[in-house]
């Protein structure tokens, strides 16, 4: 009887990660999942046959502990990232020193392949934290396992983001729709390809080792992409762009918050362009045609329109 191949998927309970997971099902893996909190994985179970998405509980700092859910496994496919802070430090813990361990601990285990998510603009000398702990996980990565393959997705979309989605929500409600860094150029990617890509790193013979950014077709600026979102929802609202300074007081404010609409550090990053570098492949040397905007928006917007899009009126 066959062997069941195993890929263990750090963050596979977050946006991207049930596309993945979802992927890798109908691959016949068996998927194993190590969360904090494993109730968040059983909505995905579903996806798979009886026994084939497995929750693991783990705590990310703990050797140990990752070093049990990746024994054993084939593939290990690392997709843990924060856009903000709850604790200070938090960004060097999870996207920096917990990528290295997971790297290690793949090494030590005889993994064939690891897949490490990162992100368009991560650089060493970043003014952003976030940016800086992206690109220490992927040098902590490349140390302890030199054949990983490293994904840098630009800002990702797709019906469960927290971009357009809320967007579209603020749209509902106020009769201008603020903005910081309205003219930041952006190429998002839909969350469907960045999943493919995963899926293509860890099956393709010429990816180990290798580095992608990952985009799709348009690029636009942060103004150009609300405006086409309020252009699909039927809404009519002008898009402001905050002052600087009002933007670092409600970042400031925003930190007594659990969950801040904006922080300090997304400030630093919104003054960068978010597309690819031009310096490494992306999703078309991975076989990937990446799908547009327009193809994507309407189909998980149109809630948002008024009448929640179950008639049609006039643009508001």
């Amino acid at each position: 009887m066959a062997t069941r191949r195993v890929v263990t998927v750090f963050g596979g309970s977050g946006f991207i990660g049930r596309y993945v997971v979802q992927r890798l099902a109908r691959l016949d893996y068996v998927v194993r999942v190590p969360t904090r909190i494993p109730d968040r994985v059983r909505p995905l179970i579903t996806q798979g046959r009886v026994g084939q998405i497995v929750p693991l509980g783990l705590d990310l700092g703990d050797d140990a502990e990752i070093a049990r859910t990746v024994q054993g496994a084939e593939v290990v496919i690392n997709l843990v990232g924060i856009l903000a802070e709850r604790r200070p430090g938090d960004f060097q813990r999870l996207q920096a020193e917990a990528a290295g361990r997971i790297a290690r601990a793949a090494a030590a285990a005889g993994v064939s392949r690891l897949v490490q998510l990162s992100a368009i603009g991560a650089e060493n000398g970043s003014d952003s934290l976030y940016a800086r702990s992206k690109a220490a996980g992927e040098d902590a990565v490349r140390a302890g396992f030199p054949g990983a393959t490293i994904l840098r997705p630009s800002i990702v979309f797709g019906p469960e983001d927290q971009f357009f989605n809320r967007f579209a929500g603020l749209s509902r409600v106020l009769p201008v729709l603020p903005v910081v860094g309205a003219a930041t150029r952006f190429q998002p990617v839909y969350v469907g390809d960045v999943a493919d890509a995963v899926i293509a790193a860890i099956t393709r013979e010429d990816t180990p080792g290798k580095t992608y950014e990952l985009a799709g077709p348009r690029v636009a600026t942060f103004r150009e992409l609300m405006e086409m979102m309020l252009d699909i929802v039927g809404r009519r609202r002008r898009v402001v762009e905050v002052p600087a300074g009002l933007a670092r007081l409600q970042a400031r404010l925003g930190e007594f918050l659990p969950n801040p609409p904006l922080t300090r550090d997304q400030i630093l990053l919104l003054q960068h362009d978010n597309v690819p570098s031009g310096r490494v492949p992306g999703l078309q040397e991975l076989g990937i045609v990446p799908h547009s905007l327009e193809s994507i928006l309407p189909g998980y917007l149109n809630r948002f329109r008024p009448g929640g899009g179950r008639r049609r009126t006039r643009t508001e």
